[in-house]
């Protein structure tokens, strides 16, 4: 497979002079699936390692941080959680994902402050990062998940917290967003009355219905290369500087596939072939070299 996504990866990239391999970080991973379950996957990956500032994906990350926090008691689960958790997931909402990092944090935001508060609201604010770094999972190391997401940037206390030359922002691998959706899609399981993440997730193929829906996170980005009859989950990022997609999808009863792209740069952002091309080709591979039995 690391052959075959370098190939991919060569050819999509000749579409476009201003395209640069060392701007873009991409895991791959299939795997094999026998009466609905689903077993260990196997794969490749290129600049996985590599730290992005991650936008929307890390959305995932609070997603299921929200989960466990409920699971241990933490946090209380109500409609509300629900539907705050529904809108960050499916609908990429900055406005529910600040209030929902206000709960799992116990912070808010507002103007400058100073001294002894300052300090414990920083450690409050890292209680997320703290949580990551105790499940000992090998592909969340260096990882830093604990800033709100903006429509027009952070102000007061938040912009602070970016640090001097934003040092602070959001940070992930493609590994860790795909650790961290992988355990959203087949590691859970999901009772009546849960927190279904994994629900959220999941994206309409179908061209009329996306005409409709002008964020609706397949366009320009991975769902769009792959055929309309596809079972997809997805989560988007999105901004001036970068272009992301984290996606899982059914090849068929046997194999399911995952595949998360970044890429980082203005030119990404404004383009919208680069993702669906990527997955059109691994679609096509794995049609081509199914997983054998």
């Amino acid at each position: 497979m690391g052959l075959a996504l370098n190939n991919i990866l060569g050819r999509v990239c000749t579409h476009n002079k201003d395209f640069s391999k060392e701007d873009i970080a991409i895991t791959w991973i299939n795997y094999k699936s026998e009466n609905n379950v689903v077993f260990k996957g196997f794969g490749s990956g290129f600049n996985n390692k590599k730290l992005f500032y991650p936008a929307s994906v890390v959305k995932l990350v609070y997603a299921l941080a929200a989960y466990n926090w409920i699971e241990k008691g933490s946090l209380l689960l109500s409609d509300e959680i629900i539907d705050a958790v529904q809108k960050m997931l499916s609908f990429s909402s900055n406005n529910a994902t600040s209030f929902l990092i206000d709960l799992l944090t116990g912070t808010t935001s507002g103007p400058c402050i100073e001294g002894e508060l300052w300090e414990n609201w920083k450690y409050q604010r890292n209680i997320i990062n703290d949580w990551l770094h105790d499940l000992h999972w090998e592909e969340l190391i260096g990882l830093n998940c604990c800033q709100k997401t903006w429509d027009d940037g952070p102000f007061g206390r938040e912009k602070e917290f970016y640090g001097i030359d934003n040092k602070n922002r959001n940070a992930m691998t493609t590994d860790s967003a795909a650790r961290v959706l992988e355990e959203i899609m087949i590691h859970i399981d999901y009772q009546k009355s849960d927190l279904n993440l994994r629900s959220f997730l999941k994206r309409n193929l179908n061209k009329v219905s996306l005409q409709n829906d002008s964020l609706n996170q397949i366009d320009g980005f991975l769902g769009a290369g792959l055929p309309e009859s596809i079972n997809l989950w997805s989560k988007a990022g999105l901004m001036s500087e970068v272009r992301h997609d984290a996606a899982w999808w059914t090849n068929s009863q046997s194999q399911q596939t995952l595949l998360v792209v970044f890429c980082n740069g203005e030119k990404y952002s404004k383009d919208t072939s680069f993702l669906p091309l990527i997955a059109k080709e691994v679609y096509e591979f794995n049609k081509r070299y199914p997983i054998e039995n």
